[in-house]
Protein backbone atom coordinates (compact mmCIF):
# COMPACT_ATOMS: atom_id res chain seq x y z
CA UNK A 1 0.00 0.00 0.00
CA UNK A 2 1.25 3.55 -1.08
CA UNK A 3 1.54 5.96 2.12
CA UNK A 4 2.88 9.69 1.77
CA UNK A 5 5.59 9.09 3.80
CA UNK A 6 8.03 6.61 4.37
CA UNK A 7 7.07 3.82 6.74
CA UNK A 8 10.41 2.60 8.30
CA UNK A 9 9.46 0.72 11.75
CA UNK A 10 6.11 -1.55 11.86
CA UNK A 11 5.28 -3.19 15.10
CA UNK A 12 2.36 -5.41 13.73
CA UNK A 13 1.50 -6.64 10.27
CA UNK A 14 0.23 -9.79 8.19
CA UNK A 15 2.42 -12.43 6.68
CA UNK A 16 1.26 -15.40 5.25
CA UNK A 17 -1.82 -15.71 6.76
CA UNK A 18 -0.62 -15.03 10.43
CA UNK A 19 -0.34 -11.96 12.57
CA UNK A 20 3.13 -11.16 12.84
CA UNK A 21 4.75 -8.57 15.47
CA UNK A 22 8.20 -7.43 16.78
CA UNK A 23 8.85 -7.99 20.14
CA UNK A 24 8.98 -4.52 21.70
CA UNK A 25 10.11 -6.28 25.15
CA UNK A 26 13.44 -7.15 23.95
CA UNK A 27 14.02 -3.75 22.28
CA UNK A 28 16.31 -2.08 22.13
CA UNK A 29 19.42 -4.23 22.12
CA UNK A 30 17.51 -7.11 20.19
CA UNK A 31 15.00 -7.22 17.26
CA UNK A 32 12.93 -10.42 17.33
CA UNK A 33 9.77 -10.85 15.57
CA UNK A 34 7.09 -13.33 15.50
CA UNK A 35 4.16 -14.79 13.63
CA UNK A 36 1.12 -16.74 15.01
CA UNK A 37 -2.34 -17.65 14.09
CA UNK A 38 -3.02 -19.02 17.69
CA UNK A 39 -5.19 -16.82 19.48
CA UNK A 40 -3.47 -18.24 23.20
CA UNK A 41 -0.38 -17.42 21.85
CA UNK A 42 -1.44 -13.76 20.69
CA UNK A 43 -2.94 -12.80 24.31
CA UNK A 44 0.41 -14.08 25.75
CA UNK A 45 2.03 -11.46 23.67
CA UNK A 46 -0.37 -9.04 24.18
CA UNK A 47 -0.43 -9.44 28.17
CA UNK A 48 3.45 -9.43 28.72
CA UNK A 49 3.57 -6.90 26.67
CA UNK A 50 5.88 -7.81 24.04
CA UNK A 51 2.84 -6.10 21.73
CA UNK A 52 2.00 -2.84 23.53
CA UNK A 53 0.02 0.34 22.76
CA UNK A 54 -3.11 0.76 22.25
CA UNK A 55 -3.64 1.02 18.71
CA UNK A 56 -1.07 -1.66 18.16
CA UNK A 57 -3.08 -3.72 20.67
CA UNK A 58 -6.29 -3.38 18.95
CA UNK A 59 -4.79 -3.87 15.21
CA UNK A 60 -3.02 -7.46 16.68
CA UNK A 61 -6.21 -8.63 18.04
CA UNK A 62 -8.08 -8.13 14.86
CA UNK A 63 -5.36 -9.65 12.87
CA UNK A 64 -4.88 -12.61 15.48
CA UNK A 65 -8.92 -13.28 14.79
CA UNK A 66 -8.51 -13.36 10.73
CA UNK A 67 -5.15 -15.56 11.27
CA UNK A 68 -7.09 -18.45 13.23
CA UNK A 69 -10.64 -18.34 11.24
CA UNK A 70 -8.12 -18.63 8.40
CA UNK A 71 -6.56 -21.72 9.84
CA UNK A 72 -9.36 -23.26 11.04
CA UNK A 73 -11.86 -22.79 7.87
CA UNK A 74 -11.93 -26.67 7.21
CA UNK A 75 -14.42 -26.84 10.41
CA UNK A 76 -17.58 -27.78 10.30
CA UNK A 77 -19.90 -24.54 10.51
CA UNK A 78 -21.25 -24.14 13.95
CA UNK A 79 -17.79 -25.44 15.44
CA UNK A 80 -15.78 -22.78 13.11
CA UNK A 81 -18.12 -19.83 14.17
CA UNK A 82 -17.88 -20.97 17.92
CA UNK A 83 -13.88 -20.94 18.33
CA UNK A 84 -13.72 -17.84 16.17
CA UNK A 85 -16.11 -16.49 19.25
CA UNK A 86 -13.75 -18.02 21.93
CA UNK A 87 -10.90 -16.62 20.05
CA UNK A 88 -12.27 -13.19 20.56
CA UNK A 89 -12.89 -14.17 24.04
CA UNK A 90 -9.06 -15.12 24.39
CA UNK A 91 -8.31 -11.55 23.26
CA UNK A 92 -10.56 -9.50 24.76
CA UNK A 93 -9.63 -10.42 28.86
CA UNK A 94 -5.97 -9.40 28.22
CA UNK A 95 -5.86 -6.46 28.93
CA UNK A 96 -8.79 -4.38 30.23
CA UNK A 97 -7.76 -0.54 30.12
CA UNK A 98 -7.03 0.58 26.44
CA UNK A 99 -10.34 1.40 24.13
CA UNK A 100 -8.58 0.19 20.93
CA UNK A 101 -8.64 -3.59 21.77
CA UNK A 102 -12.56 -3.73 22.38
CA UNK A 103 -13.19 -1.47 19.48
CA UNK A 104 -11.18 -3.34 16.83
CA UNK A 105 -12.60 -6.69 18.14
CA UNK A 106 -15.84 -5.41 18.10
CA UNK A 107 -15.57 -4.97 14.63
CA UNK A 108 -14.65 -8.51 14.04
CA UNK A 109 -16.98 -10.08 15.99
CA UNK A 110 -19.62 -7.44 14.12
CA UNK A 111 -18.19 -9.00 10.71
CA UNK A 112 -18.63 -12.95 11.93
CA UNK A 113 -21.59 -12.55 12.44
CA UNK A 114 -22.57 -10.30 9.18
CA UNK A 115 -21.24 -13.01 7.50
CA UNK A 116 -22.29 -16.09 9.04
CA UNK A 117 -25.56 -16.34 7.24
CA UNK A 118 -25.11 -17.83 3.90
CA UNK A 119 -21.51 -17.59 3.83
CA UNK A 120 -19.21 -21.15 3.48
CA UNK A 121 -16.48 -20.86 6.08
CA UNK A 122 -14.04 -20.11 3.80
CA UNK A 123 -15.51 -16.90 2.65
CA UNK A 124 -16.05 -15.81 6.21
CA UNK A 125 -12.65 -16.14 6.97
CA UNK A 126 -12.16 -14.00 3.67
CA UNK A 127 -14.34 -11.54 5.39
CA UNK A 128 -12.03 -11.80 8.07
CA UNK A 129 -9.44 -11.15 7.25
CA UNK A 130 -10.54 -8.42 5.10
CA UNK A 131 -11.63 -6.25 7.41
CA UNK A 132 -8.08 -7.06 9.59
CA UNK A 133 -6.18 -5.57 7.12
CA UNK A 134 -8.52 -2.95 6.92
CA UNK A 135 -8.26 -2.20 10.49
CA UNK A 136 -3.98 -1.85 10.27
CA UNK A 137 -4.35 0.13 6.78
CA UNK A 138 -7.31 2.33 8.67
CA UNK A 139 -4.50 3.05 11.55
CA UNK A 140 -1.63 3.88 9.73
CA UNK A 141 -3.57 6.07 7.78
CA UNK A 142 -4.97 7.67 10.95
CA UNK A 143 -1.37 8.32 12.25
CA UNK A 144 -0.29 10.13 9.37
CA UNK A 145 -3.56 12.26 9.15
CA UNK A 146 -3.31 12.86 12.80
CA UNK A 147 0.81 13.74 11.84
CA UNK A 148 -0.02 16.15 9.62
CA UNK A 149 -2.78 17.45 11.58
CA UNK A 150 -0.41 18.05 14.81
CA UNK A 151 2.82 18.88 12.83
CA UNK A 152 1.00 22.52 11.78
CA UNK A 153 1.09 22.97 16.08
CA UNK A 154 4.67 22.49 16.18
CA UNK A 155 7.02 25.75 16.19
CA UNK A 156 10.43 25.10 14.02
CA UNK A 157 13.40 25.02 16.36
CA UNK A 158 10.57 23.51 19.34
CA UNK A 159 11.39 20.98 21.65
CA UNK A 160 9.07 18.93 22.48
CA UNK A 161 8.85 16.55 25.76
CA UNK A 162 7.33 13.25 25.63
CA UNK A 163 6.14 10.50 27.86
CA UNK A 164 6.10 6.87 27.15
CA UNK A 165 5.74 5.68 23.67
CA UNK A 166 3.32 6.46 21.34
CA UNK A 167 5.37 6.00 18.06
CA UNK A 168 5.06 3.43 15.42
CA UNK A 169 5.82 0.71 17.90
CA UNK A 170 2.93 1.29 19.81
CA UNK A 171 0.39 1.43 16.36
CA UNK A 172 0.23 -0.38 13.51
CA UNK A 173 3.48 1.74 11.99
CA UNK A 174 4.00 5.56 12.21
CA UNK A 175 2.82 6.56 15.50
CA UNK A 176 0.78 9.18 17.26
CA UNK A 177 2.60 11.20 19.03
CA UNK A 178 5.51 9.99 17.19
CA UNK A 179 3.68 10.66 14.01
CA UNK A 180 3.53 14.24 14.82
CA UNK A 181 7.32 14.40 15.14
CA UNK A 182 7.95 12.50 11.99
CA UNK A 183 5.99 14.81 9.49
CA UNK A 184 7.35 18.01 11.17
CA UNK A 185 10.95 16.78 11.02
CA UNK A 186 9.91 15.39 7.52
CA UNK A 187 8.72 19.18 6.57
CA UNK A 188 12.23 20.41 7.59
CA UNK A 189 11.03 21.82 11.27
CA UNK A 190 14.47 21.47 13.48
CA UNK A 191 12.62 19.96 16.43
CA UNK A 192 14.14 18.58 19.33
CA UNK A 193 13.04 16.01 21.59
CA UNK A 194 12.65 15.02 25.51
CA UNK A 195 12.01 11.38 26.52
CA UNK A 196 11.08 10.36 29.83
CA UNK A 197 12.39 7.26 30.73
CA UNK A 198 8.80 5.31 31.60
CA UNK A 199 9.50 3.30 34.56
CA UNK A 200 8.75 0.16 35.34
CA UNK A 201 9.18 -0.98 31.88
CA UNK A 202 11.71 1.76 30.34
CA UNK A 203 8.88 2.13 27.58
CA UNK A 204 10.37 5.79 26.70
CA UNK A 205 14.20 4.65 27.38
CA UNK A 206 13.95 1.43 25.51
CA UNK A 207 11.47 2.37 22.43
CA UNK A 208 10.88 6.03 21.99
CA UNK A 209 14.75 6.59 21.94
CA UNK A 210 15.32 3.87 19.41
CA UNK A 211 12.78 4.92 17.16
CA UNK A 212 13.99 8.49 16.67
CA UNK A 213 17.75 7.79 16.71
CA UNK A 214 16.31 5.40 13.67
CA UNK A 215 14.89 8.78 12.42
CA UNK A 216 17.81 10.95 12.94
CA UNK A 217 15.58 13.13 15.48
CA UNK A 218 17.64 14.78 17.76
CA UNK A 219 16.74 13.32 21.51
CA UNK A 220 17.49 13.49 25.45
CA UNK A 221 16.87 11.20 27.66
CA UNK A 222 15.36 11.87 30.77
CA UNK A 223 14.25 10.37 34.55
CA UNK A 224 10.48 10.55 34.92
CA UNK A 225 11.19 12.62 38.22
CA UNK A 226 13.14 15.39 35.90
CA UNK A 227 10.21 16.47 33.57
CA UNK A 228 8.71 18.83 36.17
CA UNK A 229 11.99 20.51 36.45
CA UNK A 230 12.76 20.94 32.71
CA UNK A 231 9.61 22.35 32.21
CA UNK A 232 9.93 24.96 34.48
CA UNK A 233 13.19 25.37 33.56
CA UNK A 234 12.37 26.40 30.33
CA UNK A 235 13.29 23.99 28.56
CA UNK A 236 9.82 22.50 26.72
CA UNK A 237 8.26 24.30 24.62
CA UNK A 238 4.80 21.83 24.48
CA UNK A 239 4.12 18.31 25.45
CA UNK A 240 2.80 15.37 23.32
CA UNK A 241 1.74 12.50 24.70
CA UNK A 242 -0.39 9.46 23.26
CA UNK A 243 -3.68 7.84 25.01
CA UNK A 244 -4.83 4.58 25.81
CA UNK A 245 -8.51 5.62 26.37
CA UNK A 246 -10.24 9.11 26.00
CA UNK A 247 -13.81 8.99 27.82
CA UNK A 248 -16.69 10.89 26.52
CA UNK A 249 -16.15 13.84 29.64
CA UNK A 250 -12.38 14.23 28.05
CA UNK A 251 -10.55 12.49 30.26
CA UNK A 252 -7.41 11.20 29.47
CA UNK A 253 -6.28 7.59 30.24
CA UNK A 254 -2.99 6.83 29.28
CA UNK A 255 1.18 5.70 30.55
CA UNK A 256 1.56 6.06 34.40
CA UNK A 257 3.07 9.32 35.33
CA UNK A 258 1.11 11.21 32.37
CA UNK A 259 -0.75 13.30 35.21
CA UNK A 260 1.91 14.54 36.36
CA UNK A 261 3.77 16.09 33.81
CA UNK A 262 0.08 17.50 32.70
CA UNK A 263 -0.06 19.50 36.17
CA UNK A 264 3.50 20.55 35.60
CA UNK A 265 2.58 21.69 31.97
CA UNK A 266 -0.56 23.37 33.32
CA UNK A 267 1.21 25.16 36.19
CA UNK A 268 4.27 26.55 33.51
CA UNK A 269 1.63 27.80 31.22
CA UNK A 270 2.89 24.72 28.18
CA UNK A 271 0.95 23.33 25.51
CA UNK A 272 -0.12 19.75 26.29
CA UNK A 273 -1.57 17.78 23.70
CA UNK A 274 -3.01 14.34 23.57
CA UNK A 275 -2.57 12.39 20.07
CA UNK A 276 -5.01 9.41 19.40
CA UNK A 277 -7.36 8.12 17.46
CA UNK A 278 -10.77 8.10 16.95
CA UNK A 279 -10.95 4.33 18.28
CA UNK A 280 -9.52 5.26 21.67
CA UNK A 281 -12.79 7.71 22.15
CA UNK A 282 -15.10 5.68 24.08
CA UNK A 283 -18.52 7.59 24.25
CA UNK A 284 -19.70 4.57 26.24
CA UNK A 285 -18.04 5.02 29.50
CA UNK A 286 -17.59 7.44 32.10
CA UNK A 287 -14.32 7.70 34.20
CA UNK A 288 -15.97 6.13 37.08
CA UNK A 289 -16.52 3.25 34.48
CA UNK A 290 -12.57 2.94 33.85
CA UNK A 291 -10.78 -0.33 34.93
CA UNK A 292 -6.87 0.88 35.63
CA UNK A 293 -5.07 -2.03 35.04
CA UNK A 294 -2.59 -3.10 37.95
CA UNK A 295 0.12 -4.94 36.73
CA UNK A 296 2.79 -7.65 38.39
CA UNK A 297 4.37 -5.26 40.94
CA UNK A 298 7.82 -7.47 40.24
CA UNK A 299 7.94 -5.24 37.08
CA UNK A 300 8.59 -2.33 40.10
CA UNK A 301 10.88 -4.10 41.91
CA UNK A 302 12.89 -4.96 38.98
CA UNK A 303 14.55 -2.83 35.93
CA UNK A 304 15.31 -5.18 33.09
CA UNK A 305 14.78 -8.32 35.19
CA UNK A 306 17.78 -7.06 37.90
CA UNK A 307 16.24 -7.27 41.36
CA UNK A 308 16.30 -3.05 42.75
CA UNK A 309 14.95 -3.88 46.20
CA UNK A 310 14.58 -6.48 48.81
CA UNK A 311 12.56 -9.60 47.48
CA UNK A 312 9.90 -8.97 49.91
CA UNK A 313 9.25 -5.33 50.25
CA UNK A 314 5.99 -4.11 48.60
CA UNK A 315 4.77 -2.50 45.56
CA UNK A 316 2.20 -0.85 43.71
CA UNK A 317 2.08 -1.11 39.45
CA UNK A 318 -0.57 1.07 38.38
CA UNK A 319 0.04 1.21 34.62
CA UNK A 320 -2.38 3.89 33.41
CA UNK A 321 -3.32 7.48 35.49
CA UNK A 322 -6.12 9.75 34.65
CA UNK A 323 -5.39 13.68 33.19
CA UNK A 324 -8.04 15.95 33.77
CA UNK A 325 -9.88 17.50 30.68
CA UNK A 326 -8.40 21.17 32.05
CA UNK A 327 -5.19 19.78 31.76
CA UNK A 328 -5.08 19.10 28.18
CA UNK A 329 -5.05 21.93 25.72
CA UNK A 330 -6.03 20.02 22.80
CA UNK A 331 -6.89 16.39 21.86
CA UNK A 332 -5.50 15.74 17.97
CA UNK A 333 -7.59 12.76 16.23
CA UNK A 334 -7.46 11.49 12.20
CA UNK A 335 -10.37 13.58 11.66
CA UNK A 336 -9.38 16.71 13.15
CA UNK A 337 -8.06 19.21 16.14
CA UNK A 338 -10.68 18.72 19.33
CA UNK A 339 -10.55 21.62 21.55
CA UNK A 340 -13.00 22.38 25.04
CA UNK A 341 -15.27 21.68 25.79
CA UNK A 342 -14.40 18.46 25.51
CA UNK A 343 -17.85 16.33 25.65
CA UNK A 344 -19.71 18.07 22.95
CA UNK A 345 -16.62 18.17 20.79
CA UNK A 346 -15.28 14.38 21.51
CA UNK A 347 -18.68 13.09 20.25
CA UNK A 348 -18.76 15.34 17.61
CA UNK A 349 -15.76 14.25 15.50
CA UNK A 350 -16.11 10.72 17.17
CA UNK A 351 -19.16 10.45 14.96
CA UNK A 352 -17.75 11.57 12.51
CA UNK A 353 -19.78 15.11 12.37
Amino acid sequence: MDYPYPIKIRAVWWENNQVCWIDTSKLPFEEKTYCTDEPERLARAIITMEIRGAPAIGVAAALGVAAYAIKIASSNREEFINRIEDAIKTLWNTRPTAHNLFWALTRMRNTLRSAAEGLSTNEIADRLRAEATRIMDEDIRANIRMGEYGAELVPDNATILTHCNAGALATAAFGTAEGIMRVAWYKGKKIKVIATETRPVLQGARLTVWELMKEGIPVTLITDNMAGYVIRKGLVDLVIVGADRITREGYVINKIGTYMIALAAKRNNVPFYVVAPTSTIDLNSSIDDVVIEERDPNEVKKVLGKPITLEEAKALNYAFDITDPDLVTAIITERGIVKPPFPENLKRIARGG
